[in-house]
């Protein structure tokens, strides 16, 4: 079944500052800002900008189970709130997707708007020349294939194994090579 994202999930955008952050290693909130997703989309949150914000509405809060979509540059992929961050916006130009956990595991949302066919539809969606931008209407009217949840579970635990199998192959790849070159180091090296 394919539904369309506005179907599935609540996307809005990052929290607007009006300026500059005036960060505060005390401040009582924490702002998730494009910096603090890697390349693996993984949110780094030991590192985020602290500020203060008492006046701060609870629903512009991220919580666990959210997913950040980086809006603009070359990267329009999304990262999963994993764990509870204590008090934390995002700020704008990302997006927060909120999805409806009854229809879809936010595990699998993410792993289906990360996955690269997804991606090319995006990209020929993208706004801009320079910088490429994909608007919140872009994101709501997404068609997602949408198994039932067992069958999300299922595709999202494959795609881990995948993920972690191609690490260790990376690291196995790399070992080898270090100890391919130090045998042939030592080799060089001998006298006879």
């Amino acid at each position: 079944m394919m539904l369309g994202l506005i179907n599935i999930a609540e996307v809005r955008m990052g929290y607007s500052f009006r300026g500059r952050l005036e960060t505060d290693a005390e401040g009582d909130v924490a702002v998730i800002q494009m910096k603090d997703i890697d390349d693996a989309n993984l949110l780094h949150p030991e590192g985020l900008a602290r500020i203060h914000m008492p006046d701060l509405k609870n629903r512009h809060l991220v919580r666990a189970g959210d997913l950040l979509f980086r809006s603009r540059g070359v990267t329009n992929s999304a990262a999963l709130v994993g764990a509870d961050i204590g008090r934390a916006v995002l700020a704008a130009p990302m997006l927060l997707i909120r999805p409806n956990t009854e229809l879809v595991e936010p595990a699998y949302l993410q792993w289906f708007i990360n996955h690269p066919a997804t991606q090319a539809a995006l990209a020929g969606r993208a706004a801009g020349t320079a910088v490429k931008m994909i608007g919140k209407g872009v994101l709501d009217s997404l068609e997602v294939a949408l198994p039932p949840l067992e069958r999300q579970r299922l595709i999202v635990e494959v795609a881990q194994f995948s993920s972690r199998e191609a690490a260790l192959l990376e690291e196995l790849r790399g070992r080898r090579k270090a100890l391919i070159e130090g045998i042939l180091l030592r080799e060089a090296q001998e006298t006879r």
